[in-house]
């Protein structure tokens, strides 16, 4: 393995766990007009486990749905983080207080800096679960449709705090209070956030950000590694 092990690096905590169910909603692409964006806090522990293959596995949160397998779910997006600090940050522009869970994530962190989380770098999440940072959320029309914000999808692109995909190393019950550790971080500096810029507003760089291939979720290696080969031989932008 890469990097280097470290029980005592940076740390945060889990402010909440957060599932959603089905809904149909008329803001999705999904085949069932149904989507589980909509997630709320449950009480006491949830399990988190390893999702199975991409397009035929859902979420890697015990009761949580994900409606549409093309885009979301699988091993490399079990489960979604966003940071406390961020929805905060959101607030002053969005005029209102978006709960936990709001923007459709599964965790919602305390304490941790996500936009510069490494892509394979590793998180002990209470006593046993282990997950690995895979990229951030490339926003779409359901998320931009469950807000109700004009302009959601280029004003979430502009800030380039994506919150934290991740995928489940280790099996463990995770809970609200629970401490984040971050216990590896490999060699290479493609944080969430250079690795989201990359894909949405810099493809320039996406050649760059392949450093970090191993570990990054299907939809941004595949636009890395498309676009690196079509130009790669300089044949222009």
């Amino acid at each position: 393995m890469n990097g280097s092990h470290d029980s005592h690096g940076p740390h945060g905590s889990v402010l909440s766990v957060n599932v959603g169910r089905a809904r149909p909603v008329p803001c999705t692409d999904a085949p069932s007009g149904t989507t589980g964006i909509d997630k709320r806090p449950v009480d006491g522990p949830v399990r988190v486990a390893p999702a199975g293959p991409p397009g035929l596995a859902g979420s890697g949160v015990s009761g949580d749905t994900v409606c549409d397998l093309r885009f979301h779910g699988g091993a490399d997006r079990a489960v979604y983080a966003f940071a406390r600090e961020d929805l905060d940050d959101w607030q002053r522009e969005l005029n209102r207080t978006p709960a936990n869970g709001s923007f459709g994530e599964n965790l919602t962190t305390l304490g941790l800096d996500l936009r510069h989380a490494l892509i394979g770098e590793r998180w002990r999440v209470g006593p046993d679960a282990v997950l690995e940072v895979t990229g951030g959320r490339i926003p779409c029309r359901t998320f931009a449709g469950w807000l109700g914000e004009k302009g959601w999808v280029r004003r979430f692109t502009r800030a380039a705090s994506p919150g934290a995909m991740l995928r489940v190393l280790e099996a463990g019950d995770v809970s609200a209070g629970d401490r984040i550790t971050v216990v590896h971080r490999p060699d290479h500096d493609v944080t969430v956030s250079r690795l989201f810029r990359a894909v949405t507003t810099e493809r320039e760089t996406l050649p760059d950000v392949l450093v970090a291939a191993p570990w990054m979720e299907r939809e941004q290696l595949e636009i890395a590694q498309q676009y690196t080969a079509k130009y790669a031989a300089g044949n222009g932008r």
